[in-house]
């Protein structure tokens, strides 16, 4: 099977561009916080259509929306915003050290507690870096209003191909895992675009094409747990953790060990890169707040109310917002970092496997098999199953 990795088109300045209003887009998305902001045309990514289209027919979209629901629509300005011609592409920075989890009665609130299973959430999903990255787009959005020219933001909704529009606005080149790098900062980054008719001045273009700027490394191919990365910059979502854990209906069962006590995302393609790792080296990220929720407690996960889940986790993609899809991710990370003898889990384990969602029951009996608690399926334990 023969796969082309995501193309972007080469394209000339606007005939009328603006300059001074340029730069002043530019530098009030700078001052509000982003990392980088550039400047492409908005002609339609036919090529990366053609890409998507085909990966798509090849299976490797694994069921996954984001993308892939309509390719004529994500890859075109022009539906977004009718008349569109330039698009101002920003990336938010969510790079944060990597904290500890600390010992837990379920409420986090006394150290001197006896330590309960955690999940781990990626780093994009610790707080809502959409919700910051909107907020400086729409800086940039609402001076070109006030000029007199149309401006619509889309960010995180299907709307475009963000990784597409990046490279075009040259802000960095795809790497071989898939996402932009951008030159000496790296990955750790969400993107956005304002899609406008204003007829702005185009950066200067990435450096690298495709995955040129990672040289001979293929680190992030190794590191995959799953394989998922088929070749350079070719993601098979059908593998992925990052998709499995929002991915409707169960887990599959040749991934569970892979996903370790991952509940949201992963970030391995990431952590082994080595400009992420130069990066933070020559400039330490500081430790994420108390508000950025690194870590969850798997057993408060399994024994909250839907509504609370929903309350504290609603911000991330829950298929059908059923919070089951929550709770069969903690099941999996539970029998792979649970401690079986813990009288918690046990109990725990025992009301799921007592459930009326058959999903439900199946992920906890993978659980207590896995932390050696084949009582609590069937005799004395638990119930039979």
């Amino acid at each position: 099977m023969t796969v082309r990795r995501l193309g972007v088109a080469t394209l000339d300045s606007p005939l009328t561009a603006r300059p001074d209003l340029s730069r002043d887009v530019v530098a009030l998305g700078l001052d509000a916080g982003l990392a980088s902001v550039g400047i492409c045309g908005a002609e339609a990514f036919d090529g990366t259509r053609n890409d998507l289209q085909e990966r798509k027919r090849c299976g490797l979209d694994g069921g996954m929306q984001f993308t892939y629901r309509n390719p004529e629509r994500s890859t075109d300005p022009s539906r977004i915003l009718p008349g569109a011609q330039s698009l101002i592409v920003g990336a938010w920075s969510y790079r944060q050290a990597e904290p500890q989890p600390e010992p837990s009665d379920g409420t986090g609130s006394t150290p001197e507690a006896t330590a309960r299973p955690v999940g781990v959430v990626a780093r994009y999903a610790r707080s809502d870096h959409y919700r910051s990255l909107r907020v400086a787009l729409a800086v940039m959005a609402d001076h070109l209003k006030k000029q007199g020219w149309r401006a619509t933001l889309v960010c995180d909704d299907n709307g475009l191909v963000d990784r597409a529009a990046a490279h075009r606005a040259g802000l960095g080149w795809f790497g071989k895992n898939s996402l932009i790098l951008l030159p000496g900062k790296g990955s750790w980054f969400v993107l956005g675009s304002v899609v406008t008719d204003a007829p702005l001045e185009r950066s200067t273009a990435a450096a690298f094409g495709h995955g040129e700027g990672c040289g001979t490394c293929s680190r992030c191919l190794d590191a995959c747990p799953t394989g998922a990365l088929v070749s350079p910059g070719v993601l098979d979502s059908r593998k992925c953790l990052a998709w499995l854990v929002q991915a409707p209906g169960t887990f599959p069962v040749s991934y569970r060990k892979a996903l370790g006590n991952r509940i949201y995302g992963c970030d391995d393609c990431q952590e082994v890169c080595p400009i992420n790792r130069l990066s933070d080296r020559k400039d330490p990220p500081a430790v994420a707040s108390d508000r950025h929720q690194a870590h969850v407690d798997l057993l408060h996960l399994l024994t909250a109310s839907d509504e609370d889940l929903l309350v504290e986790h609603g911000r991330w993609y829950i298929p059908g917002r059923a919070p089951r899809y929550l709770r069969r991710n903690a099941l999996v990370a539970l029998g792979n970092g649970g401690d079986g003898r813990d009288p918690g889990t046990a109990a725990t384990l025992s009301r799921w496997l007592a459930a009326d969602d058959p999903m439900l029951v199946e992920h906890a009996a993978w659980a207590a098999r896995e932390l050696g608690r084949d009582d609590l399926i069937s005799g004395d334990g638990g119930p039979s199953r």
